[in-house]
């Protein structure tokens, strides 16, 4: 990246291609401004410090990932709206490492509620409706499937799975048949 015409856009752009060649947690300013050709002074004018630049980059991805899942998701519903939303994150994480882990990014909660982990929430609670969980069962759903396509993903794409058949991918569409009929199936009384 050139010098003329580094914005915070560019900045944070430059960070999410970083983290996912070298990991999200060895993005630091220092080395993302060696990468755009500037002292890491002439960074700060952009972002504050590392914490700023690694939220920009959270926020970042929490939208790609959400506008994926959007339209990924749109009219569908029940297993089949499960699956794309399911494969969204897969495919996400496979392709974009770095920023699938920098969309897990502790954010300040005033920055949270903004952003688009909102959007997130809203299509998997769409999705449950489906499989009709009211609350406090809607909840438990949703950190459900987020600790499976989190941990999934995650053992996946450090090469948890790859020294053993079956392929992952297949392990990956049994584990959302199970999903399907868990959700179908979710003890309603408390």
């Amino acid at each position: 990246m050139a010098r003329a015409g580094l914005t915070t856009k560019r900045v944070v752009q430059a960070g999410a291609e970083m983290a996912d060649e070298i990991g999200f947690e060895h993005v630091t300013p220092t080395e993302l401004a060696k990468r755009c050709g500037v002292k890491t002074a002439s960074l700060y004018s952009h972002v504050k410090n590392a914490h700023e630049l690694k939220t920009g980059i959270a926020l970042l991805a929490l939208t790609e990932l959400a506008d994926r899942a959007s339209a990924a998701v749109a009219g569908l519903a029940g297993k089949d709206a499960l699956i794309a939303l399911a494969d969204v994150h897969r495919d996400y994480a496979l392709e974009h490492p770095g920023r699938f882990t920098a969309a897990r990014f502790r954010l300040a909660p005033e920055t949270a509620a903004t952003s688009a982990g909102v959007r997130h929430a809203r299509l998997m609670r769409a999705i449950l409706r489906g499989y009709d969980l009211t609350e406090p069962h809607q909840t438990h759903a949703v950190r459900l499937l987020g600790s499976v396509f989190s941990g999934f993903v995650g053992l996946e794409s450090a090469g948890g799975f790859s020294h053993s058949d079956p392929a992952p991918r297949e392990s990956w569409t049994e584990i959302l048949d199970a999903l399907d009929v868990l959700l179908r199936a979710w003890p309603r009384e408390k």
